[in-house]
């Protein structure tokens, strides 16, 4: 999307960053013909918002840049959004291999949140967010429930915001324990708040954290499935009250619609709709298993939904319908659900397994196309988390939030014939050469600008051992857990 056109006779304007002779990749907003691509091309950032974009020639006579950024042999695009991740989760990168869904919870991931202590959290969400800014990801939700108490919520809010990244601490709710997660064994040690002391403690965290904060706090009932009614109804409330939007796991595994079914004769997400809880604010992470009836009301109510698919085939839990909530009129964006269930915050990994996973869901290789997927990540997620509006494009008023990629200078990058197809199916997270977060440089030349990596590698290594010893996590235990 070019700018209005640019007076050639007037002097030249001046600008933060000026970026020039690179690929300038956008999404269609309108979603007709996918992505939009300017051949050396230029973007203008000034008080962090985009002022112009078009022909490099162009906008080099028409700008005087505080820094002019050569982009040539690379792509300029809107940074991604992580629309659904655990953070806190880094810590245990590369454990819990090789379980289905539900005995993973149970033996691996549940006991890892209950030992995770407020210090070990923030260590591991800096990192998290670290590896995420290297990755050209400019906005997170972070979906933390371990622990969640105000000072070590705001305390993830404030460790994403140090790394630059814009998003939302969706603070993670159980409440009052339901006969739903007592028949699914949920460990008791788990619940550390009644309902009423959960929705006190969000409305803590909203009033530290309110909408239009760079890092939001969103109310977030941990999983339909299993969480208190009365909770979802406060989580609601208070997300209409506060101007954000709520959160929560939503059917990700085959049981999670079944049993909450036989506890009250209703499907999660038809319950919802029947309480007229379901509207544009909610995101639902996963929503696998939807029947027609809960995608016609997601789709009808405007809502969100991340597709989360390495998560969901690494954990073997199915394959989202994307398709039928496209068509509903849902938002669909991407996530990465966190660094135990896919292993990297990389969404160029997520984007091509969404492609993977829907093409072998439908058998139809036309089903989903790589604009579709660059789309969801940038554009999607975008509307997703309810950025200002233009987010998730390269066009003027837009946020400046930008993830530049090097797309020339290895043999895979040869040769570039289509770049929304070279950038999904062949670039990774270690082509992002620069991310631009509000008009800043927070990761450029193989560093986040704002902190000491090798620091923050040295006391993640020392939080994780400390970790394991003290959850008991090994190896053992996940080779007892396979049959469970």
């Amino acid at each position: 999307m070019p700018s209005p056109p640019l007076d050639a006779s007037a002097e030249p304007r001046d600008c933060d960053l000026l970026l020039t002779g690179g690929h300038v990749l956008t999404p269609d907003p309108e979603n007709t013909v996918g992505t939009v691509t300017h051949e050396d091309g230029a973007v203008a950032v000034d008080a962090g918002r985009i002022v112009a974009v078009g022909p490099a020639a162009t906008l080099r006579r028409a700008f005087r840049a505080r820094r002019d950024i050569d982009c040539t042999g690379r792509a300029v695009l809107p940074g991604f959004t992580d629309a659904h991740t655990h953070l806190f989760q880094s810590l245990a990168r590369g454990l819990g291999d090789g379980m289905a869904i539900w005995p993973w919870l149970r033996t691996f991931m549940w006991p890892y949140a209950i030992a995770v202590t407020p210090q070990d959290a923030r260590v591991a969400v800096r990192l998290g967010a670290a590896e995420a800014a290297r990755a050209g990801i400019t906005a997170v939700v972070d979906h933390h429930y371990a622990p969640t108490d105000t000072e070590t919520v705001l305390a993830v809010a404030d460790a994403i915001e140090e790394i630059g990244l814009r998003g939302a601490v969706a603070r993670g709710m159980l409440g009052d324990r339901t006969a739903v997660a007592e028949s699914r064994g949920l460990p008791t040690a788990l619940y550390r708040y009644s309902t009423a002391e959960e929705l006190r403690i969000t409305a803590e965290c909203l009033a530290s954290r309110p909408a239009g904060s760079r890092v939001q706090v969103w109310p977030a009932p941990l999983n339909l499935s299993y969480g208190d009614q009365d909770l979802v109804h406060g989580a609601v409330e208070q997300a209409r009250g506060a101007g954000v939007r709520w959160h929560t796991h939503c059917s990700e595994g085959a049981k999670d619609p079944e049993s909450y079914l036989g506890a009250y004769g209703i499907r999660p997400v038809a319950w919802l709709e029947k309480e007229g809880l379901l509207d544009a604010r909610a995101t639902l992470a996963h929503a696998v298993w939807l029947d027609e009836e809960e995608i016609a009301a997601v789709g009808a109510r405007r809502a969100s939904v991340a597709h989360n698919p390495v998560s969901n085939a690494s954990l073997a839990s199915g394959s989202m319908p994307l398709a039928a909530l496209r068509a509903a009129g849902a938002t669909v964006a991407l996530g990465t659900d966190g660094p135990c269930a896919g292993g990297r915050q990389d969404m160029f990994e997520v984007m091509k397994q969404m492609l993977f996973t829907q093409r072998l869901a439908t058998l139809d290789p036309a089903s989903v196309r790589c604009e579709d997927a660059l789309t969801a990540a940038t554009l999607g997620g975008a509307r997703y988390t309810g950025t200002a509006p233009g987010a998730g494009l390269v066009a003027p008023n837009a946020p400046a939030d930008l993830a530049v990629v090097d797309v020339s200078s290895t043999a895979r990058h040869a040769p570039l014939n289509r770049l929304d197809a070279h950038l999904v199916h062949t670039a990774q997270s270690s082509d992002v050469v620069m991310t631009i977060v509000a008009g800043e440089v927070v990761f450029e030349d193989g560093r986040c600008t704002r902190i000491d990596e090798e620091e923050l590698y040295a006391h993640a290594r020392e939080h994780a051992a400390a970790l394991r010893r003290r959850a008991d996590i090994t190896d053992h235990t996940f080779q007892g857990a396979l049959s469970c």
